[in-house]
């Protein structure tokens, strides 16, 4: 269960920052103004679940020089002054009455002066998480200009630093170890819920700080979606079982599936599981710097294409700090492909009326292509007890 050290050094920190007020400079912005878990946490280290609570708010100003500045609860004080921030300035939160909006609107005066201007992320997958009333309260008291960031944030975060790199790797070999260990836990009789809760066990018991996210299927000759909580219902011979993992590792993402049989596989699935693999091989060939996200989809599509219906939707997705974030394989996103992007391969299969495949995998983008950083599938579905 070795990986990298945990955390980064604050160096880390400092590169970001610097490259992120090299971007302000050319829009012109005094500070930038973070609210959300993701984007707070890039900038500062700042790793906690407590998230998952929704009452207190959280703030992050990066200056147009200098060091960030957290305007926090109290209750994270002393987490925050763990890491390289130092002007960590705090409310007893939860206040109805006043729940932080005085003292981030004075610190946006000072920091942004009078009428400067203060970037918020505004594009795709950002959100405020604050309420809106006393946002009105902030934009009310604060005497700079509230603008769009520009996607300064999003665009930094989509391309990854090898210690990035190496977190989500660690992550993707956690979910390997426990992908191979499922014909441990899986056999016709088990309930598909226990599973899920037997494969979550796996996944920590391999080195998983937490599991966020699992997702899956299990049907006969195929399944009808890719989102579904587990149910009671028994494995059953002659089922496709799919899971789909998302584990925590040091604050990073995996993001992959496999496909197993109950039983032997019939001759539609075995095709479809190889014709995945095949397809998704393709796609990582083609992964190069300079491509865009909508050619790697066209890859994708036209590889599925050439053994049945392709499935609706995207084909893959960017990957990090979130499970989804960045770009999409799709065929609008003209985002160009380069080094230290990591995404994932999703091609998936329509097998007739109410019955699919798909299958995941994640890569790197390098300068020479594309590495994978889960453990490829092989062509043939694995074969479970049935």
């Amino acid at each position: 269960m070795s990986g990298p050290a945990r955390g980064f050094p604050a160096s880390e920190y400092r590169v970001r920052v610097a490259r992120a007020q090299a971007r302000m400079a050319a829009r012109g912005l005094a500070a930038l103004l973070l609210t959300t878990e993701a984007d707070l946490r890039y900038f500062s280290g700042f790793l906690t679940r407590f998230w998952e609570s929704p009452t207190r708010p959280w703030f992050l100003i990066v200056p147009a020089s200098g060091d960030p500045v957290a305007v926090i609860p109290a209750i994270g004080a002393a987490l925050m002054a763990r890491g390289w921030i130092t002007d960590i300035r705090t409310w007893p939160a939860p206040d109805p009455e006043d729940d932080g909006v005085s003292l981030l609107a004075d610190a946006l005066s000072k920091i942004a002066g009078k009428g400067g201007r203060v970037g918020l992320p505004m594009g795709l997958e950002s959100h405020l998480r604050m309420p809106l009333a006393d946002w009105a309260g902030v934009q009310a008291r604060a005497a700079v200009e509230i603008t769009d960031d520009g996607g300064i944030t999003r665009a930094l975060r989509m391309v990854k630093s090898e210690a990035e790199i190496d977190r989500i790797r660690a992550a993707c070999a956690v979910a390997g170890r426990a992908f191979a260990r499922v014909p441990e836990i899986a056999r016709a009789g088990v309930p598909l819920e226990d599973l899920f809760r037997r494969f979550q066990c796996l996944c920590l018991e391999e080195g998983a700080d937490w599991v966020p996210y699992l997702a899956g299927a299990a049907e006969q000759g195929g399944y009808a979606d890719v989102i579904s909580p587990a149910g009671p219902d028994p494995l059953r011979r002659g089922d496709v079982l799919m899971l789909d993992t998302g584990v925590i590792r040091d604050g990073y993402f995996c993001d992959f599936d496999r496909n197993f049989s109950v039983g032997p596989a019939g001759d539609a699935v075995r095709t479809a599981h190889a014709a995945l693999i095949d397809a998704t091989q393709e796609a990582a060939e083609a992964a190069a710097p300079g491509r865009t996200a909508a050619e790697l989809f066209g890859v994708l599509h036209a590889a599925l294409s050439r053994h049945g219906t392709p499935g609706a939707g995207r084909l893959g997705h960017g990957l990090g700090m979130q499970l989804t974030e960045g770009l999409s394989l799709i065929p609008g996103d003209r985002t160009v492909l380069a080094p230290g992007m990591v995404i994932t391969l999703e091609p998936g299969l329509s097998l007739g009326p109410g019955r699919l495949m798909v299958h995941e995998e994640n890569i790197v983008i390098r300068e020479t292509g594309a590495e994978f950083l889960s453990p490829p599938a092989g062509r043939e579905i694995v074969t479970l007890e049935g």
